[in-house]
C-alpha cells in the first residue's frame, strides 16, 4: 500500500509541474469512521475507491463520476504540492451539507446547496494548513433530500482549471450481503439442472462454469489479445457470485471465452437462456449468429463451424442499459425502486445434439370442459413420410396417445384431473419422431396442465375471474425476482423452489413477476407448486404522463423501430412461456413506464393468446383494451369505483399497494443507506404487522365491492427497498409464512 501511495504522489509531482495538482481519485466510505479519519495519517486502505465527484446524475450542475445515494459520505484524497499557492481556494460544489478538512484541520463548512462549481478563497489561517509536500484532503457530506452531489480541489483561484468530464466508477455498490445458496455456489454446481422444462432431450451438456472475460473499448471488433480473468456464468458481470463485480460502460464491450467438445454425433445446438442486452457468438473464430434481447432464450446451429477435438466459443456483448433498450428496473444510477444493471450472460449456456431432422418446438392447450390436450409440433428438417406420435402419461402409465403427420394434435384424457393452485395436477407427455419405417429419429418429454382461465359476472354485476369455470380470487405479491449475491441471476434452482414455496405456505395463490422474465425452471417450479402468474413484459423507453385511470389518457410516442424491437421481444416472452399452466394474465405494460400504442399492444395481445387474460397497464393510464382494470395505491388499497364506468367490460383488480416497510438490522444490503417503506417506517414489528393487517383488510372490504384480484407489494426486500415479506437475502421471515396464513385467513382473502 505504501508503495502505492508513493508513486501517486510521484506521478501527481511530475504531472503538475509546479501547479496545484487536479487530483479526482478518492478514498470513500458510507459508514461513519473514527474521529481522526480527517488526519493525514489515518489509515483509509479499508475505504472504497473511485473518481470524483460523488452523488446522483440527476442533480443540477453534477459531474458524477462514482454513484452515492446514501445519507451521508466520508471522502479523503492525496495530493502533491511543490508549493502553496498565494491565492489558495476551494473549488466545491455541495448538495447539501459539506465539511472540508486539509490535513486534518477545517479549512470549510457549507451549510445548503449550490446548482454549480463555486471558488471559494482560502483565508491566511486555512492557507496555512497546506504544506509543500504531501497533502490530505477529506470531506464529509449529509444528505438529507432531493438530489445530492460532493466534489472539492484545492486550486489557484488566478487559475482555476476546467474540469475535465468525469472518469465514471466500474465498480457497482459492493454489499456483503449474501444467501445461503450464494454461499454454497461453485464453478462444479452453478445451474446445472436441464434449462428447459418443457423439451426436454437427453443429449445435452452444460457450459456453465468459469469463462474467460475482458472488457474492451466498443469500437473493437476483433477478440482481446488478453483476457482480464475468469467470470463465473452465468451469473452477470456487475454481481457478486460471477466474482467480477464490474460495471460496463456504453462504450464498452464485454466479452466471453471457453473451450468445448461437442456433446455428440449429429447437429449441435447451441442454447442460451438469456444474455443482456446484444451479442454475436462466435464459434472457432467464425460469427455463428447475434441476438438483440436481455430476457429470452435463443439458439445457433453451429455444427458447420465445428471441428474435432477441442473448439473455441466466444461471445460479445454489449449493453447501454438505458434509452429504449427493454431492461426493466435496471438503471445507470441506482436508487430507490431502481437497481443496479446487469450485463451479459445471466442465464445458463449449453449444447445439445440434435439429427438431420429433430423436433423444434412445442405449442400445448387445453380444454378443460372437454378434459383435452392440444400439442402442436414443429418440426425442424421434415422429410417426405415421417410422423409424429404423442402419449400422455401418468405415473409412467400411458393414458391417451394420437400419430401422425401433424402438425397438430388433439388428445382427450379419461377421467381428466385437471390444474389448479389447490390441485396442481400435470401430466407427463412423450413425443417421438419416426422415420416412415417406425424408427425414432428424436424424442422428447414435457409435461401439461389441463385448465381453463375465463370470467363471469357475479350476482351483483361485478366481473370475476374464473379458473376451470369456478370463481377465484387472484392474491398474491408483487415479485421482482432480483437477489443480492445473482442480482438478476437467482442463485440457484432450489433458492427459487424456496421462495415460491414460501408464498405458497403463506395463503398466497398468485404471483405477479414484476418487469422481469424468469429462468424457464422458475414457471416450472408454479406449475408444480399450484401458483397462478401475472407475467410482466420487461419496460424500457419514453414515458407519457401518467394520469392512472383518468378518462382521456395519452400515450408516448416512440419512434418506429423502437416499437418493432417491443413487439419482438413480446411474441419472444409469450412464445417461450405459452405453455405453463400457471401463467394466466400477460401485463404488456407497468404503469406508464414506456406505455406507447396502447391500444395495438392490447389487441395484438389478446389475438395472440385467446387463452389467457390480458392486463394492457397494470396501474397505468386506462385504455379500453384487454380484460382488466387495474390501480396502483400505497400504502393501503384505493380503488376509484366509478359507478359503471368499468363494470360492463372489466375485471377489477389492485395491482399494486402495500410496501409496508421493516428493516432487519444484519441482513440489509446496505446498512448506511437510507432504506426505506412506502407510508415511512414503522417503530416496532407489531407496528408493522398491524400495518400489513390494516392493508389485508381494506383489501377484502373491496373484494366485497367488485374488485376480483390483490397484489402486495411486496416479497422480498430488494437494495434499498425494505418492503419485503422476507429480507433481501431470504434468511428473516418477518412474518413467518404461518402468520401471514392466519391473518389472511381470518380476513377472508386466504386462497382457496
Amino acid at each position: 500500500m505504501k508503495t502505492m501511495i508513493l508513486m501517486l504522489f510521484t506521478l501527481v509531482t511530475c504531472a503538475s509541474q509546479g501547479q496545484v495538482p487536479l487530483v479526482d481519485h478518492w478514498k470513500y466510505t458510507l459508514r461513519k469512521p473514527a474521529d481522526n479519519w480527517a488526519q493525514p495519517a489515518f489509515d483509509d486502505a479499508g475505504w472504497q475507491a473511485g473518481p470524483g465527484g460523488f452523488g446522483t446524475r440527476s442533480t443540477p450542475g453534477a459531474r458524477v463520476g462514482t454513484n452515492w445515494g446514501n445519507r451521508q459520505i466520508f471522502l479523503r484524497k492525496r495530493y502533491v504540492l511543490k508549493s502553496v499557492p498565494e491565492k489558495a481556494a476551494l473549488l466545491i460544489h455541495h448538495d447539501e451539507d459539506a465539511q472540508v478538512y486539509i490535513n486534518g484541520k477545517r479549512v470549510g463548512a457549507f451549510e445548503g446547496y449550490l446548482a454549480t462549481y463555486k471558488v471559494v478563497p482560502l483565508t491566511a489561517a486555512q492557507r496555512s494548513a497546506c504544506t509543500t509536500g504531501r497533502n490530505v484532503l477529506a470531506v464529509r457530506c449529509v444528505q438529507r433530500t432531493g438530489g445530492q452531489f460532493i466534489d472539492v480541489h484545492l486550486v489557484d483561484a488566478d487559475k482555476v482549471p476546467k474540469l475535465p468530464r468525469p472518469k465514471r466508477g466500474t465498480k457497482p455498490f459492493l454489499s456483503d450481503l449474501v444467501t445461503s445458496w450464494g454461499a454454497e455456489v461453485k464453478p462444479e454446481n452453478a445451474w446445472t439442472e436441464y434449462p428447459r422444462p418443457q423439451l426436454v432431450r437427453e443429449a445435452w451438456h452444460n457450459l456453465n462454469g468459469h469463462w474467460d472475460y475482458a472488457i474492451t473499448p466498443l469500437k473493437q471488433q476483433v477478440p482481446p489479445a488478453e483476457w482480464k480473468g475468469k467470470i463465473l456464468v452465468p451469473f452477470a458481470l456487475e454481481s457478486k457470485l460471477g466474482g467480477v463485480q464490474r460495471l460496463l460502460e456504453t462504450d464498452e464491450a464485454l466479452w466471453y471465452r471457453r473451450v468445448f467438445t461437442p456433446p455428440g454425433k449429429g447437429r449441435t445446438r447451441l442454447n442460451f437462456e438469456a444474455v443482456d442486452y446484444r451479442c454475436e457468438v462466435f464459434v472457432n473464430r467464425r460469427s455463428v449468429g447475434s441476438h438483440q434481447g436481455g430476457h429470452t432464450p435463443f439458439s445457433f446451429d453451429v455444427t458447420e463451424a465445428l471441428k474435432d477435438g477441442e473448439n473455441e466459443l466466444i461471445v460479445r456483448v454489449q449493453d447501454e442499459t438505458e434509452g429504449y433498450q427493454l431492461r426493466g428496473k435496471q438503471v445507470l444510477n441506482p436508487r430507490g425502486i431502481w437497481y443496479t444493471r446487469v450485463s451479459g450472460i445471466w442465464q445458463t449456456v449449453w449444447l445439445e445434439s440434435v439429427g438431420s431432422s429433430y423436433i423444434e418446438d412445442l405449442t400445448l392447450g387445453s380444454d378443460a370442459r372437454t378434459g383435452s390436450l392440444s400439442v402442436r409440433v414443429d418440426i425442424s428438417g421434415k422429410t417426405f413420410g415421417q410422423k409424429v406420435k404423442v402419449v400422455v402419461k401418468e405415473e409412467g402409465k400411458a393414458l391417451v396417445e394420437a400419430s401422425g403427420d401433424g402438425p397438430a394434435f388433439s388428445l382427450v384424457v379419461p377421467d381428466a384431473k385437471l390444474w389448479s393452485p389447490t390441485s396442481p395436477h400435470l401430466y407427463d407427455l412423450e413425443l417421438s419422431l419416426l422415420d416412415p419405417s417406425g424408427r425414432v429419429l428424436d424424442r422428447v418429454r414435457s409435461y401439461a396442465g389441463i385448465r381453463n382461465v375465463g370470467q363471469v359476472r357475479d350476482k351483483d354485476g361485478h366481473l370475476r375471474f374464473t379458473l376451470n369455470g369456478k370463481e377465484i380470487f387472484h392474491w398474491g405479491p408483487l415479485d421482482q425476482g432480483w437477489w443480492p449475491d445473482g442480482l438478476l441471476t437467482p442463485p440457484s434452482d432450489q433458492a427459487m423452489l424456496f421462495e415460491i414455496g414460501f408464498l405458497k405456505a403463506a395463503g398466497f395463490n398468485m404471483i405477479r413477476k414484476h418487469i422481469k422474465v424468469e429462468p424457464r425452471r422458475y414457471y416450472y417450479h408454479c406449475d408444480k407448486l399450484g401458483m397462478l402468474v401475472w407475467q410482466d413484459q420487461v419496460s424500457a423507453g419514453k414515458n407519457p404522463a401518467w394520469t392512472r385511470l383518468k378518462p382521456q389518457p395519452k400515450d408516448a410516442k416512440w419512434p418506429e423501430e423502437h416499437h418493432i424491437q417491443f413487439m419482438t421481444e413480446l411474441e419472444r416472452m409469450i412464445d417461450t412461456l405459452e405453455n405453463h399452466p400457471s401463467i394466466v394474465v400477460w401485463v404488456p405494460f407497468n404503469e406508464a413506464w414506456g406505455q406507447h400504442r396502447t391500444i395495438a399492444v392490447g389487441e395484438w395481445t389478446v389475438r395472440r393468446d385467446p387463452s389467457r387474460l390480458v392486463n394492457v397497464a397494470s396501474g397505468g393510464n386506462f385504455w379500453p383494451v384487454g380484460h382488466i382494470v387495474d390501480a396502483h395505491a400505497y400504502p393501503h388499497p384505493v380503488f376509484p369505483l366509478d359507478p359503471g364506468r368499468f363494470d360492463q367490460r372489466f375485471i377489477k383488480v389492485m395491482g399494486e399497494f402495500g410496501g409496508h416497510g421493516w428493516p432487519v438490522v444484519g441482513h440489509l444490503w446496505d446498512n448506511s443507506r437510507g432504506n426505506w417503506g412506502y407510508g415511512g417506517l414503522p417503530k416496532t414489528i407489531d407496528e408493522y404487522k398491524a400495518r400489513y393487517v390494516e392493508s389485508i383488510e381494506r383489501l377484502v372490504k373491496l373484494k366485497s365491492q367488485g374488485i376480483s384480484g390483490g397484489v402486495y407489494t411486496q416479497t422480498t426486500d430488494v437494495e434499498g427497498e425494505v418492503n419485503g415479506l422476507l429480507s433481501y437475502d431470504r434468511k428473516i421471515q418477518k412474518l413467518s409464512a404461518e402468520q401471514l396464513a392466519d391473518i389472511h385467513r381470518k380476513a377472508g382473502v386466504l386462497a382457496k
